[in-house]
C-alpha cells in the first residue's frame, strides 16, 4: 500500500511540569519549581506520529529549520515517521506549558520561523506524488501557502484523498479536497452559519465533504447528498471538564484519512475519526506521547543532508577530483560494509554514500526492517573518516539520485552481477564507471539478524 503522506507545519511542544506552594515576593503570582520536562512533536508532527497508529508508513512534509528544537523534533518523529524537510526561514517555533498539579498556568512561545514560499525541493514533491493519501495539517506557518505545493496538492486531489484540518491563520483548502476537518470555532470563522448549513463551507472551499468537529457531541458531516451528526460511541465518551483535549483534532484528521486511504467512504472514515479522537483523549490526549527530557536522541548537528552531498560533488568537481559513490541500506553496519567503503573510497578523492530510506529498506527487506532508523544510519557512516557525506534517498533504486549526483565511479559489492544493476545505465550514459570490489565473505545483515534469532 501507498504511504499516508503528511504534509504541515511541525513545532516543539514543551511541559514543564512542577510544584506551585508559594507565591513570588515582588507579585501575586505562583512560582512553580519545575521537576520534570516532557517533550513532543506539536502541529503536524503530533498528525504524523498520530496517524502511524493508522497507518503502515506515514511520510511528513514539513518545513525545519538548523537549531537544536529541529533536531530534537526530528529526534522526536525519525523512529516512526520518515522525515521530508523544505526549509524553513527563522527559528523554529517552541511553545512551553508552565503546569503545576496537572493544571497549565501559562504557555511561553518562542520561534518565529515561517515555511519558505520558494518552490518545493524534488524529495517533496516525489514524496507527495507516492501517497496514497494526503492529511494537511495547517497550523498557519507558510508550509500550506507555499505556490508550488498547492499546485501538487490540486493535481493530486482530483487522484487520491485529502484531508485538510484547516487554521484560522493557514491558506484555504485547495479545490477538490475530499474531506475538510475544521472545529467548531474554525468553521464559524469561515462561515457563521457553518454549524446550521455546513453545505455553506463545502461550497465555500470547493470540497467533496466537510465534517466539522463538535467536541464531546462527535462530528457533523455534509458530503453533498446529507447533513448527519456522527456521535461519540458510548464506551469512548469522556466525563469531566479537567480533560486535556490537546490533539485531538490531529488524532480526527489522522485517523479519516487512515480510513480514506484504507477505502472507507466519508461516512465512515468521519465515524472511526470519531472513535478514534474520543479514545485519544480518554486515554490523556497529547502529553501520552510526551518524552521526558534526556531521553530524547537528539539529532546530530553533523549535516547528512543531501544539499551536503551535492556541495561536496561540487566543490570535488571544481578542485578536478574524482567523486566516488556507492549506496545501500547499510542496517546493522559490520565488518563487511567497512571494507567496501574503505574500498570504495581508495578509488577517488571523496566518498558519497547513498542510504536507502526506512520506507525503501522496508520495501525491500520487509516490514520487520529496518533495524536501524535512517538517520542512525547516516549518523553511524558519516562517523567513518572514509565517508564525506550521506544522502537518503525513497526510491527502491539510488537511479534518481544518481541522475542528479553524477559520481565519476558508482561502488557495488562484488556479489552483485552487472545485469543486476538498474543504476549500470545511467552511470554509463553520463560517462561515470561501475566498478564491483571485493566483498568481506561471512558477513549480511539478513544473516546476523538470523543467528541473533536462533540465540
Amino acid at each position: 500500500m501507498k504511504p499516508l503522506v503528511v504534509v504541515g507545519d511541525v513545532f516543539l511542544d514543551v511541559d514543564a511540569e512542577g510544584v506551585a506552594e508559594r507565591l513570588c515576593p515582588d507579585a501575586p503570582v505562583p512560582v512553580v519549581d519545575v521537576t520534570s520536562r516532557w517533550l513532543r512533536a506539536g502541529g503536524a508532527g503530533l498528525a504524523a506520529l498520530l496517524a502511524a497508529r493508522s497507518a503502515a508508513e506515514v511520510v511528513l512534509v514539513t518545513a525545519l529549520g538548523d537549531d537544536r528544537s529541529a533536531r530534537t523534533l526530528a529526534g522526536l518523529l525519525e523512529p516512526e515517521v520518515t522525515l521530508v524537510p523544505v526549509p524553513l526561514e527563522g527559528a523554529t517555533v517552541s511553545k512551553t506549558r508552565i503546569r503545576a498539579a496537572g493544571q497549565s498556568l501559562v504557555r511561553l512561545d518562542s520561534g518565529e520561523g515561517t515555511a519558505s514560499a520558494e518552490g518545493l525541493p524534488d524529495r517533496a514533491e516525489r514524496a507527495l506524488r507516492s501517497a496514497g493519501a494526503i492529511l494537511v495539517a495547517d497550523y498557519g506557518r507558510g508550509v500550506t501557502r507555499n505556490p508550488r505545493l498547492r499546485e501538487v496538492l490540486t493535481e493530486l486531489a482530483a487522484e487520491i484523498p485529502v484531508v485538510w484540518d484547516p487554521h484560522p491563520r493557514g491558506a484555504e483548502p485547495v479545490p477538490g479536497t475530499r474531506l475538510v476537518t475544521p472545529n467548531a470555532s474554525e468553521a464559524t470563522a469561515a462561515v457563521p452559519d457553518a454549524l446550521e448549513l455546513p453545505g455553506l463551507l463545502r461550497e465555500r472551499w470547493h470540497a467533496d465533504a466537510v465534517a466539522v468537529t463538535i467536541g464531546s457531541r462527535g462530528a457533523l458531516v455534509d458530503d453533498g447528498k446529507s447533513v448527519r451528526r456522527i456521535s461519540v460511541p458510548e464506551g469512548a465518551q469522556v466525563s469531566g471538564s479537567a480533560t486535556d483535549t490537546c490533539g485531538a483534532g490531529d488524532r480526527f484528521a489522522a485517523a479519516a484519512a487512515a480510513g480514506l486511504l484504507d477505502g472507507a467512504s466519508v461516512a465512515e472514515a468521519v465515524r472511526v475519526a470519531v472513535d478514534a479522537a474520543a479514545r485519544f483523549v480518554a486515554a490523556g490526549g497529547a502529553s501520552a506521547l510526551s518524552v521526558e527530557e534526556g531521553r530524547v536522541s537528539i539529532a546530530d548537528p553533523k549535516d547528512y543532508s543531501a544539499g551536503n552531498a551535492f556541495a561536496v560533488a561540487e566543490r570535488v568537481r571544481a578542485a578536478g577530483g574524482r567523486l566516488v559513490a556507492t549506496g545501500g541500506c547499510f542496517d546493522l553496519l559490520h565488518p563487511g560494509h567497512v571494507s567496501l567503503l574503505r574500498q570504495a573510497r581508495a578509488l577517488g578523492d571523496a566518498l558519497v554514500v547513498c542510504v536507502n530510506s526506512d520506507s525503501s529498506v522496508r520495501r525491500l527487506k520487509g516490514p520487520g526492517r529496518p533495524l536501524l532508523s535512517a538517520p542512525d544510519r547516516a549518523r553511524l557512516l558519516t562517523a567513518l573518516s572514509v565517508v564525506d557525506a550521506v544522502v537518503v534517498f525513497d526510491e527502491s533504486s539510488p537511479v534518481a539520485i544518481l541522475e542528479r549526483l553524477r559520481p565519476d565511479v558508482w561502488v557495488k559489492g562484488g556479489d552483485y552481477a552487472e545485469a543486476e544493476l538498474p543504476e549500470r545505465t545511467v552511470v554509463e550514459r553520463y560517462g561515470g564507471e561501475v566498478v564491483l570490489v571485493p566483498t568481506l565473505p561471512g558477513y549480511s545483515t539478513t544473516r546476523l539478524v538470523a543467528a541473533a534469532a536462533g540465540q
